[in-house]
């Protein structure tokens, strides 16, 4: 132990002064509370004694461990708690980090004050941080500290910030998504608890990003050969040459469903996706048949319900903006916006289709009715509920093996009969993969990419959704566009997307879309107008859509569409033929996706599962707390990006002009 002691020395500079021992413990003025400090491996039972006189800290170091004064007198039960810290070995570097390079294990300890309920408000608790460890736990009293812990927390992929919900406030968010709610006696000594806590937390996360296998990288999805894994970032080494020991735990505030956390949380990955913009690793391997249905029921609003929605109404204003507005849980439906996103893709095959038509008026009119046919699995026909407002950094990804006998063939390409009296060969079949991306909080914009290797086909989309208050229904804007490449036909086709309603919210809510949409082929020169009619007031059908395909340069009109975006569609094409198209009928291939226990934390459904699983047995209260737990880490993430005025870096999306671009896309590389 001396040995680790005086190495620990040796590395802050010696028998010189130490740049980090001024900051080893706060002093708080009247206080006559003594510094503690521990050198133990253990975090549980370590001695207040101090470790200068063991481990040969020398001059200022050793007065810095020793004594400086930190915290009140314990008591004060509606106060900030005294806090006896345990400075030596914990004291930061010169940068407020732990000091680079220290071998000592060191323990934190003091006491702080932790909310509990409502009931029992704040309770003066023990408090010992181990840095080796990454590991805060508590205890009733500092008497109790070699007893079993009251709780503990692992810092690794924690979030720690401070809060002006309470005189002197910080809060603990781990990885597994439990909080700790903590008050210090004052400011400076919150700061000091703020720091270590911090400093730990990102050695222990970047420490997991390192030991974190970068094999296994063949058959990545929408990665190409080369994309630099977190584990090797250069940031990442910087960082941990620059950090020292872990931390971790404090205070324990759990929400009610706290306690039924996943097992298989990854906070290496967690932190990486908050602070890097490092690419995940996406393998196709490990991707199954997706079987959820995702079915939900209508609303049918009961009395409850609808008085919560009453009160609502009475503090919005016709035409207010609900970007911020916090809507009731009971709305939601079980997946997020990015998955709704993919979820227009549930029939690839007429997307594929589209690159196969011989001319350009085959391709648009192709591209229109897989257009038209999009919105009744993306939208679960008109039940009116509400996808999870993606968190900003959040993705979503997934894939469609698409048989290539499902897929229209171009007349020059039509396949070959089989031999007479052989079975034919089993079906090949195309590979469509999907990644979308929030990419931004405020304004909400998110972004979807995906592509066809073999057919040589993708599209890039970015979208930003604007809500409005109008009276009794919300509309909601989806600003942005589309842009659907094919390489092969050096065509690109900019399309836009429809409004859509939820109406009658106060009985039985629906949902309507409504607006004009654009799609166009500047180099062929054929245009579509597509438009979804909203139901007048009185009398008129439901869901009604048309659209008119026409070629521009000799103003001809080549096909025209009419009936029910969620129901049946007739197209009429110029040669007199007519087409009609069930989409209740349509054939659905479902699409592939990694199970939860192999997603990132920040992927939609690892993300929101406990949201999901609360609302699939009708716990709504449950439901609301895991929403606002989430909600509440992004607020306090974007507080710590203004304070340290750092920008959001998307993963998969670079910003170009007014839209967002895929960062490797198809048109780049092929």
């Amino acid at each position: 132990m001396e040995k680790a002691a005086a190495a620990a020395a040796q590395g802050c500079g010696g028998g010189g002064g130490d740049p980090g021992a001024a900051a080893a413990a706060p002093s708080s003025g009247g206080s006559n509370n003594s510094s503690r400090s521990s050198s133990r491996p253990t975090s549980a039972g370590s001695s207040p004694s101090s470790s200068a006189s063991r481990g040969g800290l020398s001059g200022r170091q050793g007065a810095a461990a020793a004594g400086t004064p930190a915290g009140r007198p314990e008591g004060g039960g509606g106060g900030g708690s005294s806090s006896s810290l345990s400075s030596a070995a914990a004291s930061p570097g010169g940068s407020g980090g732990l000091a680079a390079g220290r071998t000592t294990e060191a323990v934190l300890e003091g006491s702080l004050s932790k909310y509990t309920n409502l009931i029992q408000g704040w309770q003066s608790r023990y408090f010992m941080l181990d840095f080796e460890t990454g590991i805060l736990q508590y205890f009733v009293n500092e008497q109790s500290k070699n007893q079993k812990p009251r709780g503990l927390l692992s810092l690794a992929g924690a979030v720690v910030s401070l809060s002006d919900e309470a005189p002197h406030m910080l809060v603990v968010y781990s990885a597994n998504g439990e909080m700790y709610k903590l008050r210090a006696g004052d400011a400076k000594e919150r700061q000091y608890w703020v720091t270590q806590l911090r400093s730990c937390a990102k050695y222990h996360t970047e420490n997991n990003l390192k030991s974190t296998p970068t094999s296994r990288m063949k058959s990545s999805s929408l990665l190409p050969p080369g994309t630099p894994n977190s584990t090797s970032s250069s940031s990442s080494q910087k960082s941990l040459n620059q950090s020292g020991p872990p931390v971790v735990t404090i205070t324990h505030h759990k929400s009610p469903a706290a306690a039924r956390r996943a097992k298989n949380q990854s906070p290496g990955q967690l932190n990486e996706v908050r602070e890097y913009s490092t690419r995940d690793l996406i393998l196709v391997e490990d991707e199954v048949t997706d079987t959820e249905d995702n079915e939900e029921e209508d609303i049918g609003v009961l009395e409850d319900q609808r008085s919560v929605i009453l009160h609502l109404i009475s503090q919005l204003k016709l035409g207010m903006d609900l970007t911020r507005v916090v809507l009731p849980t009971f709305i939601l439906e079980k997946r997020s916006l990015l998955e709704m996103y993919a979820n227009f893709l549930a029939h690839p095959d007429l997307f594929l289709t589209v690159s196969s038509g011989s001319t350009p008026e085959e391709r648009i009119i192709y591209f229109v009715e897989y257009y038209l046919t999009a919105f009744h699995e993306g939208r679960k026909g008109a039940v009116a509920k509400k996808p999870y407002n993606p968190i900003i950094g959040e993705t979503f990804h997934c894939s469609w093996d698409v048989p290539k006998d499902k897929v229209k063939q171009s007349r020059t390409n039509s396949p070959s009969p089989s031999p007479k009296g052989k079975a034919p060969p089993p079906p090949e079949k195309y590979k469509l993969r999907f990644v979308a991306e929030q990419v931004s909080h405020h304004p909400p914009v998110s972004c979807f990419y995906c592509e066809c290797k073999e057919k040589r086909m993708c599209a890039n989309v970015h979208v930003w959704t604007k809500s409005k208050f109008m009276g009794m229904s919300i509309g909601v804007s989806m600003v942005g566009e589309g842009i659907l490449y094919l390489l092969d036909h050096g065509e690109e086709y900019v399309f836009t997307l429809p409004c859509a309603y939820a109406r009658s919210i106060l009985t039985v809510p629906w949902v309507e879309l409504g607006g004009k949409v654009n799609i166009l082929c500047a180099k062929t020169g054929y245009s579509a107008t597509v438009t979804f009619h909203t139901k007048p007031f009185y009398g008129g059908k439901v869901h009604r859509v048309t659209a008119e395909v026409k070629h521009n340069p000799t103003n001809t009109i080549v096909c025209k569409a009419q009936g029910e975006w969620n129901g049946t569609l007739e197209f009429t094409y110029s040669n007199g033929e007519t087409k009609i198209i069930d989409t209740t009928k349509l054939p659905i291939i479902r699409k592939r996706i990694r199970p939860i226990a192999k997603q990132g934390p920040f992927e939609s459904r690892h993300l929101w599962q406990h949201v999901t699983n609360a609302l699939r047995e009708g716990n709504i209260s449950v439901a609301t707390d895991q929403k606002q737990l989430l909600e509440e880490r992004q607020r306090v993430e974007e507080r710590q990006r203004a304070i340290s005025n750092t920008v959001w870096k998307p993963k998969y999306f670079i910003k170009e002009g007014e839209g967002w671009i895929y960062f490797d896309p198809l048109w780049k590389t092929h």
